[in-house]
């Protein structure tokens, strides 16, 4: 339940490319697989292997954007995200998406009326890793700034979204996301939910493999920072950094810290493997 206040597009407000969906209509590109099997005009599961088997086929965040929107057709879905499940102090989705194809009027609706921080939805997420759904009644309640999830509900609603299903997941490293669906109310099976808690986590982790969000051109880090996780990486102490570099180990810990900030890490261990995972140290 999800562009900007200047009227600029979502593609132009993602922190990393290619993070919403591209347009539909004709291509030229073979095509993907697909996220089900079709029997006699019924869906029918895919099994793991098959599912296993159809997301490693996927080569680039835009074969991902083509998977989810036949996924969600299939599952009477609308609208889907994937992103990340950030601390409590971020306070916009769009800083946090990866693929998308939720119209930018939701997207700036959310973030202008500063949801994150408030939503019952990523409230949930922080402390489960059960997937569960919120009706448009449920999530309105439930949220905390009554007024602007009342608002952007009246947003939603224009956009056929009356119903929202989230499934949490994370990575090796501890980095927390979730695939979240929208569309109209519906009762959705134990099992259709189970299939789709499984989607989410090859999807995430496949997104993981392509690299889809770890070339954040928005990260920059300093000649010290930079060192000072070399330094940690190799499996030195602040103090032993600090001696390496001729600074006061005070000094150490302030460039750690504030690069475990920039990289959205929740210590100096996470920090490393972001930072090597996106090529910013070796």
């Amino acid at each position: 339940m999800t562009g900007t206040a200047d009227g600029r597009s979502a593609e132009e407000t993602a922190p990393f490319d290619s993070r919403i969906a591209p347009e539909d209509g004709p291509s030229d590109e073979p095509a993907l697989p697909g996220p089900d099997r079709v029997v006699e005009g019924e869906r029918e599961m895919a099994s793991g292997t098959d599912l296993a088997a159809d997301v490693a086929a996927l080569q680039t965040q835009f074969d991902v954007v083509r998977y989810l929107r036949r996924l969600a057709e299939d599952h009477g879905f609308r609208h889907f995200i994937i992103c990340l499940i950030p601390p409590i102090e971020v306070a916009k989705l769009s800083e946090t998406s990866i693929v998308s194809n939720l119209p930018k009027e939701m997207l700036a609706s959310f973030d202008e009326s500063g949801l994150l921080q408030h939503s019952a939805g990523f409230r949930r997420l922080r402390s489960t890793t059960t997937p569960f759904c919120l009706s448009q009644q449920e999530w309105t309640r439930e949220t905390t700034r009554a007024a602007e999830a009342a608002q952007h509900m009246a947003v939603s609603a224009r956009h056929q979204v009356e119903q929202v299903a989230y499934f949490p997941v994370h990575n090796a490293d501890g980095t927390r996301a979730a695939m979240i669906l929208m569309g109209e109310q519906r009762a959705i099976p134990m099992a259709e939910m189970m299939e789709l808690q499984m989607v989410a986590i090859y999807l995430y982790n496949r997104l993981t493999e392509i690299g889809a969000f770890w070339r954040e051109s928005d990260v920059a880090l300093s000649e010290r920072e930079i060192q000072c996780l070399n330094w940690t990486a190799a499996g030195k102490t602040s103090a032993e950094i600090a001696g390496i570099l001729g600074l006061s180990e005070h000094t150490v810990n302030h460039y750690l810290n504030h690069v475990t900030k920039k990289l959205n890490a929740v210590n100096r261990t996470q920090a490393v493997v972001k930072a090597l995972r996106r090529g910013l140290i070796s």
